[in-house]
């Protein structure tokens, strides 16, 4: 379903908040570093290059991701789901970027996360929390219109509000930091909405129209977006927010 080279098509906005969300860890020695999502595993090897002797794994359930990861040997990336998979040891800091919000009942799943962790361990996320925008909310309604709703039975991405996972996070006796960023992205070249949810939201919509219908309905949601995001003198404008949480077990 996902296409790494679309993926990395706005590379400069998507990689921002994994620096941003990996810059609040305060991990110093570490020995294991999990990212869980990595995706084609190019901000992985910057946790590699932060953190130089430690073992550091990425892992996603995509095997095109997998495919298009850096084979340098500074990582080591598995194919597996973050649901079932277990590190071999216990872990100093566990990453997952923009990951989460794929998976149905995440909250539920921070327990596990969390049991991953070494006695000084850091849990860091972040989720898109933009779910209510135009660009998501137009493929919901255009998805459950009457001439494609028999056709697509997508579970959608979703994520909580800062609260929830503030709450969730202490509950599991974490030191927590959450937080939440608008990011007022401008977006280069025609259509470029489209681009951006073709790289995202829009995947599973297109893997199951692919045999047919798939260039219908991106031609009806790119009329929908282009009358929600018109572009501009200086490209589209696509706020964006994301939620941040960080998360330390604190040994004393």
């Amino acid at each position: 379903m996902w296409d790494p080279v679309r993926y990395l098509q706005f590379a400069h906005h998507r990689d921002r908040p994994f620096h941003e969300l990996t810059a609040r860890v305060g991990a110093t020695e570490t020995t294991e570093i999990v990212d869980l999502g990595c995706g084609p595993g190019t901000l992985t090897s910057a946790l590699a290059a932060r953190w130089p002797g430690a073992h550091v794994v990425g892992v996603d359930s995509s095997a095109e991701m997998i495919a298009a990861t850096p084979d340098d040997g500074a990582v080591e990336f598995v194919h597996a789901d973050l649901r079932s998979y277990t590190p071999q040891r216990p872990v100093d800091v566990l990453v997952c970027n923009a990951t989460l919000q794929w998976v149905p009942g995440h909250l539920d799943l921070l327990p596990d996360l969390a049991g991953h962790l070494a006695a000084d361990g850091w849990l860091a996320f972040q989720v898109p929390g933009n779910f209510g925008e135009p660009a998501h909310v137009l493929l919901r309604e255009l998805a459950a219109s009457s001439r494609w709703s028999g056709r697509l039975d997508i579970t959608w991405p979703s994520a909580h509000q800062p609260s929830e996972y503030l709450d969730a996070l202490l509950g599991l006796g974490l030191e927590a930091d959450v937080w939440e960023t608008t990011y007022l992205q401008v977006l280069a070249g025609e259509d470029a909405v489209l681009e951006w949810m073709s790289g995202t939201a829009l995947r599973p919509v297109l893997a199951a129209l692919a045999a047919d219908g798939a260039d219908q309905f991106v031609e009806e949601y790119r009329r929908l977006l282009r009358a929600a995001y018109p572009r501009g003198p200086h490209g589209t404008l696509l706020p964006y927010r994301r939620v941040f949480a960080v998360a330390h077990r604190n040994r004393a």
